[in-house]
């Protein structure tokens, strides 16, 4: 099983601590490194300015990544590992980069040169109890503003070593995590017994960003995707969807992030679930939305679902190789009818999905500024809203090595607005992992929309039992 949660969550054993960071050389360097003309993608440009907007929180407001693994060996070869973190950086551009604000709210890439990257080994001694290590992890991770956001390291014992990777998120989407973890396994494999021949050589993530402005650049309010998009916010009262139960956050500061993770179906209900769907001519995805539409429907007696989907923008093997940020977001809408069942609503909810994804090379973001204009639309740069996100890890390179791993993805208590749902779906079981503003009344909201969710998808499976 793959650990999900936040960072308080995880529990590593003690051991001897290991840290891989930027040395003073590559810091330098790094530090007059040229201004690229390659902006960042629309999804980095937007974190960025929230990051900088809320500098004075208190708290690391941007997101914290940490990616782990279990090595069944106490006997880490360090030297090995040196080379593994800096070919692992060496390989994925996005690690080679800083971004910096300038007047007028306009972020510049700077790009540091291959031959500076140099991230060396420092021995922390021995960690007694997890609390210190999940301390040590977030303290010595700089923030997205620094070059050396991410940081690696071991903790070593006698008969197993945990490693980590703790990058901002400006750098890595939850795909990106998956490779993460799978090829640092990979590269150390091929430093201390063989090459495997398992990696395939990654895409620049910098071709990408230049690619997807030059598609925004041409983008006006006539073209169909922008049109779309705001047909469906001029439906929503110009607002961007929102979590449909109060949460009761707080007005006059932050709300910090809560979590939880639920087991919805084991192995056999989900190929049951999976089955129904594909009876009705759709897909598991088109079924997360329409239980999610039945769970709505039963909470609110909402007749209209409208919710939102982060998508992987990746069109090629080398881009699926490759550690950055590749998504943008796309809305699943369609009407609720009051005693419409699941198997007449799945189809609707799989055209709704199939549409979204049509919009998946239009970036909300640049959306929302060309919109700026039209006083219906009362969403802005910067507008918070839910998403429900979808993976089939079985899908993924390496999955088949996650449980014997034991890896976990955790992230920091970052400031939390909205409810951010992530259903995963592996070889033994499919959860439902959700991150919302930590409040006496969303704990309630989040427990009644989790046990909606969870009643349709045991409804469904069952069903599809008595087939």
């Amino acid at each position: 099983m793959v650990g999900f949660g936040l960072i308080d969550e995880w529990e590593p054993a003690p051991g001897r601590l290991t840290s891989w960071v930027a040395s003073p050389q590559a810091l330098e360097r790094a530090a007059r490194a040229p201004a690229h003309p390659v902006p960042p993608a629309h999804q980095q440009e937007e974190y960025l300015r929230l990051a900088d907007r809320h500098r004075e929180a208190g708290f690391r407001y941007s997101g914290l990544c940490v990616v782990t693994a279990e090595i069944p060996a106490g006997d880490l070869d360090r030297e090995a590992m040196t080379r593994v973190v800096n070919a692992f950086l060496l390989r994925h551009d996005s690690f080679r980069t800083w971004f910096a604000l300038g007047p007028g709210g306009t972020v510049r890439r700077h790009l540091v040169p291959a031959e500076a990257v140099e991230f060396v080994p420092v021995d922390h001694g021995e960690m007694y109890d997890a609390e210190s290590i999940r301390d040590h992890v977030e303290k010595t991770t700089p923030g997205p503003f620094n070059w050396d956001c991410f940081t690696f390291g071991a903790i070593e014992r006698a008969e197993s070593t945990t490693v980590y990777l703790a990058a901002d998120h400006l750098h890595t989407d939850g795909f990106g995590q998956y490779i993460a973890g799978f090829e640092l396994a990979m590269l150390y494999v091929a430093q201390v017994w063989q090459d495997t021949g398992m990696l395939t050589e990654p895409a620049s993530h910098l071709d990408y960003c230049a690619r997807e402005r030059a598609y925004s650049e041409q983008l006006s309010l006539t073209s169909p995707g922008v049109r779309r998009w705001g047909q469906l916010l001029r439906g929503n009262d110009g607002r961007l969807p929102s979590f449909p139960l109060d949460l009761g956050k707080r007005l006059d500061g932050y709300n910090r992030s809560a979590h939880r993770t639920v087991t919805l179906l084991d192995a056999a209900a989900a190929e049951r679930f999976d089955r129904l769907c594909g009876d009705q001519g759709a897909e598991f995805a088109g079924g997360i939305f329409a239980a999610a539409a039945l769970a709505e429907r039963e909470l609110t007696g909402s007749d209209y679902y409208f919710g939102m989907t982060p998508i992987s923008t990746r069109v090629s093997a080398a881009e699926r190789a490759s550690v950055g940020w590749y998504v943008n977001l796309v809305p699943v809408a369609f009407p609720i009818g009051a005693k419409t069942p699941f198997t007449r609503m799945v189809p609707m909810a799989q055209r709704a999905y199939d549409d979204g994804l049509l919009l998946a090379p239009t970036a909300l973001h640049r959306v929302l500024h060309l919109l700026q204009s039209d006083p219906e639309i009362k969403a802005g740069p910067g507008s918070g809203h839910p998403m429900i996100s979808y993976v089939d890890t079985r899908e993924l390179s390496g999955s088949e090595y996650f449980d014997m791993a034991d890896c976990g993805v955790y992230a920091n208590r970052a400031a939390s607005e909205e409810v951010l749902m992530w259903i995963n779906r592996f070889p033994e079981h499919t959860t439902l992992s959700v991150i919302y503003p930590d409040t006496p009344v969303a704990h309630e909201s989040v427990d009644r929309y989790i046990t909606a969710m969870a009643a349709v998808f045991a409804e469904v499976a069952g069903d599809a039992a008595r087939v």
